[in-house]
């Protein structure tokens, strides 16, 4: 029975990547210009907005948290960027528009861990609230962008596009920190059980805090390397993209419920995802199936997390249960020969 249990934990971890490769051969057998080497680097540059915001929500989740205003997040950082800091030169404008992200998910820091709100009324309240104060600071106008910004999305360093420089530089960052440092551990363990993280001498409130800010600072960035790509920022810029960095996070392994995943996991799921927006773009798919599609994919997701999740915890169970039975047993036989 442990041996079946096993077998479907293993056919549930590898899922995604079934589903990758299942969407290969459906959409390379459909289009002939799928599978090339000019499509998978336009895949990659494609995600690297979503793997980026994607990486900030995996340190949110692993915590179990959520952040539903990443996209307003978005939003707002471009909206300063492109209003107000349009004069200034890259090296100056950007750490503003970084900071304008990381106070956005320090906000919401503040209400889920000092006014005990939950994550999940928090942030979709911000994200209303951000979204309205974009739309406010740009009239519901189009936000233009100078051409030092809209050069990361057009130019690139030994043959690769900034933007892979810029998602490449954040994953590794992150990927250090969660694999390598203590602040990565006290993440996990904060994520896998509260309270017993308190009992060990970890401040909660302090690391629920960072994750926030952490996954504000990645919004913003995101949102920079999404404009450097679109040229400008409409009223629609970021909207509803939570779910599909939600998606990539957990199709990447990262539990809602807290404690595993890592990021990794996560920047397969966001290509996975532009996968997906780029087969059916390239099949000439009706334009009003994507986001049914994109919510299928975002359903089973969450499924395979809750069985994977259930699945986990009957093993643990089990394995607790055995223990003490070993126990008894041993207890018996010593009474035995104690006779």
């Amino acid at each position: 029975m442990a041996g079946r249990h096993r077998l479907q934990l293993l056919l549930l971890q590898y899922a995604p990547l079934l589903l990758f490769i299942v969407l290969l051969v459906v959409f390379g057998l459909l289009s002939g210009r799928f599978l090339t080497t000019a499509n998978f680097v336009n895949i990659l540059i494609q995600s690297a907005h979503v793997a980026i915001i994607a990486i900030g929500m995996t340190f949110v989740l692993l915590v179990a948290g959520v952040d539903l205003s990443v996209g307003a997040n978005m939003y707002v950082s471009v909206a300063v960027l492109g209003l107000y800091l349009k004069g200034l030169p890259v090296a100056a404008s950007f750490p503003i528009t970084a900071l304008v992200g990381i106070l956005f998910g320090a906000v919401n820091a503040l209400i889920i861990t000092q006014l005990r709100v939950a994550a999940f009324i928090t942030t979709l309240a911000t994200m209303f609230v951000g979204r309205g104060l974009a739309l406010y600071m740009s009239g519901t106008k189009m936000v233009g962008f100078n051409d030092q910004i809209l050069a990361l999305g057009r130019t690139s360093y030994l043959g690769i596009p900034y933007a892979i420089w810029a998602f490449a530089l954040v994953f590794l960052i992150a990927f250090v920190v969660l694999r390598e440092t203590p602040f990565g551990r006290q993440i996990y363990a904060v994520g896998a059980d509260p309270e017993a993280a308190t009992k060990a001498g970890i401040d909660v409130r302090r690391i629920v805090f960072s994750v926030y800010c952490i996954c504000g600072l990645c919004a913003a960035i995101g949102g920079v390397v999404s404009a450097s790509q679109v040229a400008v920022a409409s009223s629609t810029f970021g909207y509803q993209k939570e779910f599909a960095v939600i998606a990539a996070a957990v199709l990447g392994g990262t539990s809602l419920f807290g404690g595993r995943g890592g990021v990794l996991g996560t920047v397969f799921g966001a290509v996975l995802i532009q996968t997906v927006e780029s087969g059916l773009v390239m099949t000439n798919a009706d334009p009003y199936l994507y986001p049914l599609v994109i919510s299928v994919i975002i359903f089973l997701a969450v499924l395979v997390d809750s069985l994977r999740t259930s699945l986990l915890e009957r093993l643990e169970r089990r394995q607790i249960r055995v223990e003490p039975a070993s126990d008894e047993r041993r207890g018996f036989f010593a009474r035995l020969s104690a006779r």
